[in-house]
């Protein structure tokens, strides 16, 4: 093994860049492991954790590029670090324009001027000063940037709130305005339907079942999953129901969230009375009381509040297809009395959720590292136990790391490791399309599910592996040819989040009428 390090004084790459540049720069031929990053406190601790962190590296800037290449014996690493730095060469757009790049938010502004948004995937340390001038520039921001105080979050939001501004995040992965999907998104038609969400694959999930049933998007307002925390009090989520209200091209609106603080949910229903059009609330574990009592809708799943907003405006006898109860037999018989237990593993935090809320809603006990309960807490190194659901998009899994909707690796290390347990019924994944995520999310998988039915089969035991594939018919890849080549391969293929979590559920239950 030879570890290379280079490192580019005074060259700055914003964040999503350089995620998909790692991913392409580990998939090099000879690489073991490749680090494409900032020179940040933060990325040179993980360097440090990985044992690779030299004296030179530590010395770096902030505002230097970090290149560390692991290559296996024999390796040119000169040649490694010539396509990795190809992989770093900004080229011209298509059409021959050459692009034009702006040094700060006020010469963008300036050059731009019919530019109303801004959006921002820089270092945490930075986000919130550019926030704050792209805001006092009066454009919209979405900031996908993570690590920013809730001190600084408050701070932006008022201030937005004052100008009437949108101020997406931080944390705000997901966003579609003006048919225009930002950050990770999919391929939806336009349509009367608007939703604002504290959960970006939560979002993404409404919005292609959505689609799926024959409605459309007015717009995808994204507020950062702690926009709805006690302290931050649900100004995004209050300001984009208000915005949704006003806008003429939406027909009904939709709510959605993990469990947002109790009194930050009394503020946000408040707001249903006034909004003048019907609104779908799904909160993952929300009250339903409260929600009908405010006026609204209450969803007890995502293809719930999918299935009523669509019916509220679009297509009133839209319907969704049922379990497959014979194929739960099917699986069920083919499974040994000693495989009892469900290991999710999932790249969006709230397609988790919504599957582990399916077993702990059936009285099973479920570890995780985003349960709340702390008795059943689960941290990314630990060995799972009983029913384990992971959502490796979770601060743990992705810090100095890209997302796993980018860079799958650790997702399909945990899968092979997973197959060896002898109680494991079933391992359970979501396969994220569209815009920002990894363009064969799926075919990057096969290899290790092939893999991981090898050694349960090789154990005489029958592994299930539930796969759901969040995409619409027009994202990229298609949809079709990822769902072909899941079942191909013997992956059960459900329809939804929502039948994932049923399914995963149903397949073990103790009581076989189920």
């Amino acid at each position: 093994m030879t570890v290379t390090a280079v490192i580019k004084e005074n060259t700055y790459f914003d964040s999503v860049s350089l995620m998909s540049i790692s991913t392409k720069a580990n998939q090099i031929d000879g690489v073991e492991q490749a680090f494409v990053a900032m020179a940040t406190e933060m990325n040179k601790g993980v360097l440090k954790n990985l044992d690779l962190l030299t004296p030179e590296l530590a010395a770096a800037g902030n505002g230097d590029l970090m290149i560390v290449a692991v290559t296996a014996e024999g390796v040119d690493t000169d040649g490694v670090i010539g396509q990795i730095e190809d992989l770093l060469t900004r080229k011209a757009p298509a059409g021959g324009q050459a692009a034009i790049t702006y040094r700060t938010i006020a010469s963008a502004a300036a050059g731009e001027p019919n530019a109303n948004l801004a959006v921002l995937a820089v270092n945490g340390a930075y986000a919130a000063r550019e926030a704050r001038k792209a805001l006092e520039n009066d454009l919209h921001v979405l900031m996908f940037s993570d690590n920013v105080s809730v001190e600084d979050e408050i701070e932006l939001k008022t201030l937005a709130h004052e100008k009437g501004l949108l101020m997406m995040g931080p944390d705000c992965g997901t966003a579609i305005i003006n048919n225009v999907g930002l950050c990770f998104a999919n391929a939806v038609r336009p349509g009367t339907i608007g939703i604002v969400a504290a959960s970006g694959t939560g979002s993404q999930e409404v919005s292609v079942r959505i689609h799926a049933l024959g409605g459309g998007i007015s717009q995808l307002i994204g507020t950062g999953g702690r926009d709805l925390s006690a302290e931050v009090g649900g100004i995004m989520m209050i300001d984009g129901i208000r915005a949704l209200a006003q806008d003429p091209q939406t027909e009904a609106i939709v709510l959605v969230s993990k469990p947002p603080a109790p009194e930050v949910e009394k503020k946000g229903l408040a707001e249903i009375a006034t909004a003048g059009k019907p609104v779908v609330v799904y909160f993952i574990g929300g009250s339903e009381q409260a929600v009908t009592a405010a006026g609204g809708h209450f969803a007890s799943s995502s293809q719930d509040a999918a299935l009523q907003a669509v019916r509220l405006s679009a297509v009133p006898d839209a319907v969704v297809p049922e379990l497959d109860t014979a194929r739960v037999a099917e699986v069920r018989g083919k499974l040994g009395s000693d495989q009892r237990f469900v290991r999710g593993l999932f790249c969006g935090g709230t397609l988790c959720d919504e599957s582990m809320y399916a077993l702990l809603d059936d009285g099973e006990e479920v570890f995780s590292n985003i349960q709340k309960n702390a008795d059943f807490v689960l941290r990314a190194a630990d060995t799972s136990t009983g029913h384990t659901f992971l959502d490796f998009g979770d601060d743990e899994f992705t810090n100095g790391r890209p997302h796993p909707m980018i860079d799958p690796s650790l997702r399909l290390e945990r899968l092979v490791r997973e197959a060896a347990d002898p109680t494991v019924a079933a391992i359970v994944m979501d396969f994220v399309l569209g815009f920002g995520s990894h363009e064969d999310p799926v075919g990057v998988t096969l290899p290790a599910i092939a893999e991981a039915k090898r050694i349960a089969a090789d154990a005489g035991r029958h592994l299930e592996i539930v796969g759901y594939v969040l995409g619409t018919d027009i994202d990229t890849p298609s949809l079709a040819a990822q769902v072909a080549a899941l079942e191909a391969a013997g992956v059960t293929v459900t329809r939804s989040s929502t039948e994932t979590g049923q399914f995963a559920r149903a397949i073990i239950r103790k009581d076989a009428n189920a």
